[in-house]
């Protein structure tokens, strides 16, 4: 396994990337209301990179046709954005979005509520963020991956939610995705964390069973019992004294 830590320079440049990917969420945490389209936000946020002279990193990645990637309720990630797909009150969407800054990305997804939305789902939501803000406690040097696994498995058993296990995090840098690969649930990961690592975590968690599968356009991946799944995501610097979100507002 080759994992690539990152200089200073590097980070510099990855907090600019994610400085321009939290520009994203925050017009879409505004932008996301009932009767707008997934195609609308992608515009949003297509403009939203370009205009901070970056490039948007899904946009024909591995032939992926749009900026965002916009999930809807049983959609778990990947979703293609649509004119079709009108959002309406009680939807939960998950963008995720990255913007490459200078040769480096950045990566980040949230789960957001279209009007209001059911007490199941609120709670998927909560306990979503919360498992990934428990996985980032672990990310500091001598600190092993495993516990970052482990942190998302016990929030997503305490809640009694499904845990996606064919997706996970992963590290980032000059590609969107590097070594090493991040489970949401433990797996005997020996890796441990130094400095200069940088990673995505994300925790995907459902309101049903664990069980996946992609749809026919050979990338949306929906829950197999078509319950509602939730998707919260940060790229993170490791560091001696903990973790260093770096896809925040500077």
């Amino acid at each position: 396994m080759s994992i690539h830590r990152k200089s200073k320079h590097d980070i510099n440049l990855m907090k600019q990337a994610g400085n321009i990917v939290a520009l994203v969420h925050a017009a879409m945490k505004e932008a996301v209301k009932e009767g707008i389209t997934t195609q609308e936000l992608n515009d949003i946020a297509y403009k939203i990179i370009k205009q901070n002279k970056a490039d948007p990193t899904f946009l024909g990645y591995h032939g992926f046709p749009a900026t965002i990637c916009a999930s809807v309720n049983e959609q778990v990630v990947h979703g293609f954005p649509s004119n079709n797909v009108i959002l309406k009150s009680g939807d939960i969407i998950s963008i995720d979005v990255g913007a490459t800054y200078k040769g480096f990305v950045g990566d980040s997804a949230w789960t957001y509520p279209v009007g209001d939305i059911s007490d199941e789902k609120k709670k998927l939501l909560r306990a979503t963020e919360e498992s990934l803000f428990a996985g980032l406690e672990f990310m500091k040097s001598g600190e092993k991956l495993e516990n970052v696994a482990g942190a998302i498995e016990d929030v997503a058993k305490k809640y009694n939610l499904g845990i996606v296990r064919q997706y996970g995090g992963h590290g980032v840098g000059r590609q969107m995705h590097e070594e090493p690969f991040v489970y949401n649930y433990r797996t005997n990961c020996p890796l441990i964390l130094l400095k200069g690592m940088t990673i995505a975590i994300e925790p995907m968690l459902n309101l049903g069973c664990d069980d996946v599968y992609v749809l026919d356009d050979e990338w949306t991946v929906v829950t197999k019992d078509h319950k509602p799944s939730a998707h919260f995501e940060h790229t993170v610097h490791v560091t001696d004294d903990g973790p260093e979100i770096l896809t925040k507002l500077l």
